[in-house]
Formats: structure tokens, C-alpha cells, sequence
């Protein structure tokens, strides 16, 4: 637990005018609390396989003219006190070396090239002579989780290998990669498939295929997968019905999700998390009325507001900063004997940080304190964040320190904001100093932990720091996904980088991930400055929309 001195330290020196640009930090969202879907954690990878890296190979097609783009002293630069480090990293295999490759290596090495149908990655992996026996097919799907045409053409080809067969966890996993890539029609066909297995489909299946379809905004096709749940075998209990209405919440579906309760209410018991899931939704929806109205049901019905009924109400008004409302929501729910938790108080915290009260803010563990209500790693990591963001990256540091030695160890989120506090400042030994602490922490880092390294090295032209970012992504099995490949060819873009940019923006399309038109017309753009004209007309070859780059006299 904090100290009380240090807390008052301080709040005494705040200073709300300096600001830092850093990614916003996403709370841990208290509609957690609502539903229990799991998410299995990511096996490590083999110590001794050295892996292929995913820096693609500039194209052929790319122009050497543009001198901008030629090797600079930043391109091979890293700090000395982290080469060690770097350097002992497994491997990028850029040209053959006399060690033998690995089946993962070798398969990795397959599903990197573009393939324009899961049926051409099967043949291509049929004629590579390898056995399903010599991989993880569990980490190659991860891997490759983000191109769902190699992810599901492993999954076709491990299928059909004798003596193999896929467990209900890897059905599910892809059945969430394709929702994701939006393949609902191959989606709907592994159903069917598992609905054959028996005992494949579970509760955990079916909030998949309805979160997908509710985040692509086909409401009515989630109801109806809710429908007829009971003939794949899941029974229709509250909690499958509360996975219902949270997926059409969090879809921005709130009409459908009310559509859905009255439709349900009078033959499934409901439960107090279902009227919560409502609230939450109509208070995300900015109608607290319709909340109010749904808290009156709740009452109704004989359950009682709680924690986290007010909470929704407490989120809603810190995101209009009306803190007026936000204080009489708290003294409701102590009338009403309702005691507020971590993520409440982190929430109000937040948002007071956000709106540059950063001694208001700072009250609040005074608050938690006065409550005994102990913090935990979001809270942390909230109040990380918003000292970043006021430019006191001493006191988080000091307060980074402090959650350790009281105990609550840092999870993936709470590195994440260190790193992009660390990257926003260009701090750039600080920041992967933290990548190498996570790493023996033996936390798990994902793609938001890498997109503000990758940002810097873009920026700072560190090309053989990126390709060894880009190989310590591959070995966590952290699949570049859209936005990532958009970072990537724009930083490149802004330095100069253009051949690089060029191989990125190739790749992207390639795995059928559809760039931004603004990316485009950008890259048309500089590459018409440097007169490469064979690598931009290849680009909009690529993608016939983009734009012609206006030409000023």
C-alpha cells in the first residue's frame, strides 16, 4: 500500500499543464464482472528454435533511386547497455546459416508467403513433408491469428493427419479467428463440423460466434445463434442469455440487447447481472434515464442495485467530467449500504487524472484507504498513467516500485503504459529496458505492448532494433494484426524509409487486410517526391482506389 506521505508529496506537486502524449489506457472495464469467458494464456516458445522474422523482404519492384532510403548509422545503432541482450536474442534467419532449421521454423517460413486460399496453404504444407507431430499447431494458430487464410489452412492440414486430432480448444480458437477476419460463412461451417464431434460446442463457443457477429453489427444473427443454442447442444440458462446481452452491448447494440431481454425475460430466470448488463449499456449509451428505468425493474424484480449497478452510473458521469454528479452517485451508494470497490475508485481516479485534477485524483487513495479497499494492478497502473501524462515520470516510477515491493506484481497493462510513457518521451533504453523486465518477469506482452516501441524505433530509424522487435513478437506468438501494419508503413513513410515501407504495405495487402485510403495516398505521395515510379505504380496496382497524388506547381 502506498504511504500516506508520499501520496500528499504528491498531490502537493502537481502540475496539470504539462502533458504527455501518450496511448490512452484502457481501465479494466468492470462489464468484466458480468460475464466469465476464459482466454488461454500462450505457451512459450521452444527455447532452442530460432525463429524466422516477419520483416518481409524488400520488394523487387521497389526502386533504389530514392537516396532517403539508404542505410543510415541510426539503421544498425543499438544502445550498448541492452546489445547483450539483443544480440542473444534467437535469431532472424535473413540468409542461410550451417544450423538446421526447426519444423517451426520451417513451417513459419511456409505460412509467411502471401497465399490467396487456405486450400493453397494446405498444398503447400503437404508438399514440405512435414508432420503435425514435429509442431504446436495450438502456437502456430496463435502466431499467425491475425492472417485467418495461414491460420486456418494450418488448421485444415493438421485435421487431416493421421492419428491427429484437433481438441474443442482449438476448434474454438479459430472459430474466433474467423469471426474476427468477419468469415462468417466458414465461421457458421465449423459449427456445423463441431455440432457433428459432440461435446465440442460449450457456452464459451457460442459467446464467441455471438461477440463476433455483434461487434460486425449483425445484431439479429447473434439473437438468432442465441435462438437455437439448444440444438448445439448448450442449454439456455441465464448465463448464456447474459452472454447475449453483453455482446450486443459492448457492440454498441443497446436496442437490440433491451429487444432481446423483453423477448426472453418471461422464460429464463434472470439474475442481477443481467439488469446490469443493461445499465451498463444504456449508460454507455449516454441514457441514463433508460438506465434509471432498468434499475427500477432490477428492484422490481427483488434484486438490489450493487457495486456494480452504481459503478455504471459513476463511469458514465467521469466521462462527461461532470465529478458533481459522480460525488452525489457515491453518496447514493452508501445510503443504500453499497461499499465502492478497486474498479470504482480507479474509474473516478482516472478520469480525474484525464481532466488534469491531478491532486483530486490523487485523493482518491485516500479514499480507498478510509473504505479498506485495497488496490490492485489497474488502480496502479491508473495512476501510472495519469502522472505520465502529466509529465511526472518520476513518481511513476516511484509508484511502478512501489506495487511491487507491496506485493501486487505488474501485469501486461501496467507494462504497457511504462512503455508507452517511456516511448512517448523517447526514452528509448528505458523503454526496451522494460520490454527485457517484462520478458524475465515472465509476463506476457501483446500487441499494445509493442506498438510504442515499434512507433520510436520507426521514428528514430532504428532499423535493427525494429527487425528485433519484430523477431521478439514472432517468438510470443504476437501476430502483427491491421493497425500495427498501418503503424509500421506510416512511421517508415515519415523517415524516409521508403523501400521498408513499401515491403510492409505489400505484406499487409497480401494477407488481405485492406489499408486505409489516407495510407495510400501517403505513401503514392512520397514515393512520387522521390521519383520512384515503378514502386508507385505497383502500390496502386495493389490498391486501384488509391488516389492520384496532387501535383503542385
Amino acid at each position: 500500500m502506498l504511504r500516506k506521505h508520499q501520496i500528499l508529496s504528491l498531490a502537493s506537486s502537481s502540475n496539470p499543464q504539462r502533458n504527455l502524449n501518450v496511448n490512452s489506457l484502457k481501465l479494466f472495464g468492470f462489464s468484466a464482472l458480468f460475464t466469465s469467458t476464459s482466454t488461454s494464456s500462450n505457451p512459450s516458445a521452444s527455447p532452442d528454435s530460432s525463429l524466422t522474422s516477419e520483416l518481409p523482404d524488400i520488394p523487387s519492384w521497389v526502386s533504389k533511386q530514392n537516396t532517403g532510403t539508404q542505410p543510415s548509422g541510426d539503421d544498425d545503432f543499438v544502445i550498448p547497455s541492452l546489445a547483450t541482450w539483443i544480440e542473444n536474442h534467437p535469431k532472424v534467419r535473413l540468409f542461410p546459416t550451417k544450423k538446421p532449421e526447426t519444423p517451426v521454423e520451417k513451417i513459419t517460413k511456409i505460412l509467411k508467403c502471401p497465399y490467396p486460399a487456405p486450400e493453397i496453404v494446405v498444398q503447400a504444407l503437404n508438399a514440405s513433408n512435414l508432420s503435425v507431430s514435429d509442431v504446436s499447431v495450438d502456437q502456430l494458430l496463435k502466431r499467425f491469428s491475425n492472417s485467418w487464410i495461414s491460420a486456418y489452412g494450418v488448421f485444415i492440414w493438421a485435421k487431416t493427419q493421421s492419428g491427429y486430432t484437433h481438441t474443442p480448444e482449438l476448434y474454438n480458437f479459430m472459430v474466433d479467428v474467423l469471426g474476427k477476419a468477419k468469415m462468417f460463412d466458414l465461421l457458421l461451417d465449423l459449427i456445423e463440423e463441431m455440432k457433428q464431434l459432440k461435446g465440442y460446442i460449450n457456452l464459451d463457443t457460442i459467446f464467441k460466434v455471438m461477440r463476433r457477429l455483434a461487434n460486425a453489427r449483425r445484431f439479429s444473427e447473434a439473437i438468432e445463434v442465441f435462438r437455437r443454442i439448444e440444438e448445439l447442444g448448450v442449454e439456455k440458462d441465464v448465463m448464456a442469455l447474459n452472454g447475449l446481452l453483453d455482446a450486443l452491448v459492448k457492440g454498441d447494440g443497446v436496442e437490440h440487447a433491451c429487444e432481446a431481454f423483453v423477448e426472453l425475460k418471461e422464460c429464463i430466470p434472470l439474475n442481477s447481472s443481467t439488469f446490469n448488463i443493461l445499465v451498463h449499456g444504456f449508460c454507455k449509451a449516454r441514457r441514463l434515464s433508460d438506465a434509471r428505468k432498468i434499475l427500477n425493474e432490477m428492484n422490481e424484480q427483488g434484486f438490489q442495485p450493487c457495486t456494480v449497478s452504481f459503478t455504471c452510473f459513476i463511469e458514465a458521469y467521469c466521462r462527461e467530467k461532470d465529478f458533481r454528479n459522480v460525488d452525489a452517485i457515491l453518496d447514493e451508494m452508501k445510503e443504500k449500504g453499497c461499499r465502492p470497490n478497486a474498479v470504482t475508485y480507479t474509474i473516478i481516479m482516472h478520469a480525474r487524472g484525464k481532466a488534469g485534477e491531478i491532486g483530486k485524483a490523487l485523493e482518491v487513495y485516500e479514499m480507498m484507504k478510509k473504505d479498506s479497499c485495497s488496490q490492485d494492478s489497474s488502480f496502479y497502473g491508473s495512476l501510472i498513467f495519469i502522472l505520465s501524462k502529466a509529465g511526472r515520470l518520476k513518481d511513476a516510477d516511484e509508484i511502478f516500485e512501489d506495487m511491487v515491493k507491496q506485493g501486487v506484481k505488474p501485469n501486461a497493462l501496467t507494462y504497457n503504459t511504462m512503455i508507452s510513457s517511456s516511448c512517448g518521451h523517447s526514452l528509448e533504453e528505458k523503454a526496451l529496458k522494460l520490454l527485457k523486465r517484462m520478458e524475465e518477469d515472465s509476463c506476457k506482452p501483446d500487441i499494445s505492448t509493442y506498438a510504442p516501441l515499434l512507433k520510436m524505433c520507426c521514428r528514430k530509424k532504428r532499423m535493427k532494433v525494429l527487425n528485433f522487435l519484430l523477431s521478439h513478437m514472432l517468438n510470443n506468438d504476437v501476430s502483427i494484426d491491421h493497425t500495427t501494419y498501418t503503424l509500421l508503413v506510416r512511421g517508415l513513410c515519415n523517415s524516409g524509409k521508403l523501400e521498408q515501407a513499401c515491403a510492409f504495405f505489400e505484406e499487409m495487402v497480401l494477407k488481405g487486410m485492406i489499408p486505409k485510403g489516407s495510407i495510400c495516398t501517403m505513401l503514392v505521395e512520397k514515393l512520387e517526391k522521390e521519383h520512384m515510379i515503378e514502386a508507385k505504380q505497383k502500390i496502386q496496382e495493389l490498391v486501384p482506389n488509391v488516389k492520384e497524388p496532387k501535383i503542385t506547381v
